[in-house]
């Protein structure tokens, strides 16, 4: 959510900003027209209950002026209850409203204007022709997706055998490398979240077509689990010295993925359920975009102990998320699609869902409330991880080595074909 005094100062400045995320002007008239309207109405508040204080007697009153009193209690009610319908429309209002984009950000309107950053790694060269990560998953064992269109529907998979080891010992090493060496505190949350905590960190209302809601109850299942761990802070007041807190946290991921019918049918890359390592930090306002450099040197540190190449991409103000004020991808090179897939999107929010899930800390020499900075990132999302590392590490016999990373989360060092149907 959008800091309302900043849009009072400077609508036209805001609006500009926001016009760049597309941002209707008559949406954005309405909600400063509505926030005058509201500020009149509380003022008039204001102006009768000083004139019902000014009428009040020291001793005991007339039966005029009980008259007087009693006329000027109604009015103040009745105002105050107008004001209420007007709160309840101007949040609606706001709801509405991406972040602003930091000025740094580049300009353009899709995924074509982004920016490159760096490489990192050596691609794979290959002397036969690499199968896709879903070919080579058929064929070993790994991915049974008949089965899960048979029990679910199209874009489940089943992990079997080495498939489900290796995906298991992927969480378990990410959540290693997280919390024994980046400090992380680790979190196993819930899979189901309410309308207040996507709300909070700005799934709701823009993405309410996307997520996977249950019937008749005010639950849904969570689309990431950025929003169970930036939730944990929902509503307090943390003590400034106890700034950053990082927390990290495996769970499965669920979305109806509206829109995309078509892209990325075949494999690991777009399901409706998958699993994700998730980071968050709060974060100091000052420190903000040092510790997300930071998270983002966490993720990284994921692809470079896999030894999978990547590149990092600076997003344009037209393919940031709905809340991030700023976005770094991380795509990892697929050989059999001779291109970069996004692994991990690593955000800076600054305030914008404190605002909305009222996350505030205490400075511990104003005793002041300010609000936090909220940062996320995959780390990874760990299914396109596995892909990847199946097309990385395959052999030209349609087997496929484990990484050394992963071999003491495993017993055994590579997944070789299989002769025979499941």
């Amino acid at each position: 959510m959008l800091d309302i005094k900043k849009i009072r100062e400077n609508p036209e400045e805001v609006f500009n900003k926001l016009k760049l995320r597309g941002v209707d002007q008559t949406l954005f008239n309405d909600y400063v027209d509505l926030d005058r309207k509201w500020r009149d109405a509380l003022i008039e508040v204001e102006q009768l209950k000083e004139k019902r204080n000014a009428l009040t007697p020291k001793g005991k009153p007339s039966q005029e002026q009980l008259s007087q009193l009693k006329e000027l209690a109604e009015s103040v009610k009745k105002k105050q209850d107008s004001l209420l319908p007007l709160e309840e429309s101007l949040k609606a209002l706001a709801l509405q409203f991406p972040n602003m984009s930091c000025d740094v950000v580049p300009e353009g309107d899709t995924e074509d204007h982004n920016v490159e950053i760096r490489k990192e790694g050596v691609l794979p060269s290959f002397d036969f022709s690499p199968l896709s990560h879903d070919e080579l998953g058929v064929q070993c064992g790994m991915l049974d997706f008949d089965t899960a269109a048979t029990v679910t529907g199209s874009r489940f998979v089943n992990l079997r055998g080495k498939g489900a080891a290796l995906e298991r010992a992927l969480i378990g090493f990410m959540l290693d490398e997280h919390t024994l060496n980046h400090g992380y505190e680790e979190v196993l949350p819930s899979s189901i979240v309410n309308s207040r905590a996507l709300q909070g960190t700005g799934q709701l209302p823009k993405f309410s077509d996307d997520l996977f809601k249950l019937e008749d109850t005010d639950y849904y299942l969570s689309p990431t689990a950025e929003v169970q761990l930036t939730n944990l802070f929902q509503g307090k007041v943390l003590a400034e010295e106890d700034l950053p807190i990082s927390v990290t946290g495996y769970t499965s991921c669920f979305r109806k993925e509206a829109g995309s019918y078509g892209k990325d049918m075949k494999g690991l890359i777009r399901l409706h359920q998958f699993n994700k390592v998730e980071l968050v930090k709060i974060v100091h306002p000052e420190r903000s975009m040092e510790e997300w450099q930071m998270l983002l040197g966490h993720a990284e540190s994921i692809l470079k102990k896999l030894k999978l190449p990547y590149r990092v991409v600076e997003l344009c103000v037209g393919d940031l998320g709905f809340g991030s004020a700023r976005t770094v991808d991380l795509e990892v090179w697929f050989p059999s699609q001779n291109r970069y897939r996004e692994i991990s999107s690593c955000s800076n929010f600054l305030d914008f869902q404190s605002r909305r899930a009222m996350i505030r800390y205490k400075g511990k020499d104003t005793g002041k409330a300010s609000f936090v900075h909220t940062l996320n990132g995959s780390g990874l999302a760990v299914g396109r991880t596995l892909a990847a590392i199946m097309e990385h590490y395959q052999d030209v016999d349609g087997s496929i080595e484990v990484p050394d990373v992963l071999k003491e989360y495993v017993r055994f060092e590579r997944i070789c074909k299989i002769t025979k149907n499941l």
